[in-house]
C-alpha cells in the first residue's frame, strides 16, 4: 500500500542484469518485470523496486545504505547465497539482538541477511 512520507521503492546499479536477476531468482525466489533492456522491477518482496543497468555499485564502504534481509534459517540463507552465486564478504557474525551476514551479488550490490532465531 502506497503511503504518504514512506519509503516506498528502492533502486539499484546492476552491471549484469541478466546475472543479477539470475542470483536473486535462486536465492531468493523473487521474479522480475522487464522495462526495457537496462531496467528491471521486483515486487512483494518486502519493498519493491528495481536494478538499473549502471557500471556503480551499492557498497557501504563508499557510504551507500545497506538492504538487509531478514531469514528465519541463517544458515540456509548463507547456503542459498553461495548456491547462487553471491559472494560472501562478511560471514556470519553476532550483533546485539540477533546474527547476520553480508554478500555482494553478481554485479556487486553489497546486502546483508539477518537473524533473531538461534541467538
Amino acid at each position: 500500500m502506497n503511503e504518504h512520507g514512506k519509503i516506498n521503492y528502492v533502486e539499484f546499479p546492476a552491471s549484469n542484469l541478466k546475472a543479477t536477476k539470475v542470483f536473486f531468482q535462486k536465492a531468493f525466489n523473487w521474479s522480475f518485470q522487464d522495462y526495457g533492456p537496462e531496467y528491471t522491477a521486483f515486487s512483494n518482496q518486502g519493498l519493491d523496486g528495481g536494478f538499473f543497468q549502471s557500471d556503480q555499485a551499492s557498497q557501504t564502504v563508499n557510504g551507500a545504505a545497506l538492504l538487509v534481509f531478514y531469514s528465519s534459517d541463517l544458515e540456509a540463507s548463507l547456503q542459498a547465497v553461495i548456491d547462487a552465486g553471491g559472494a560472501i564478504s562478511k560471514d556470519i557474525f553476532s550483533f546485539p539482538g540477533g546474527r547476520r551476514f553480508h554478500f555482494t551479488e553478481p554485479s556487486g550490490n553489497e546486502m546483508a541477511v539477518w537473524s533473531d532465531i538461534g541467538i
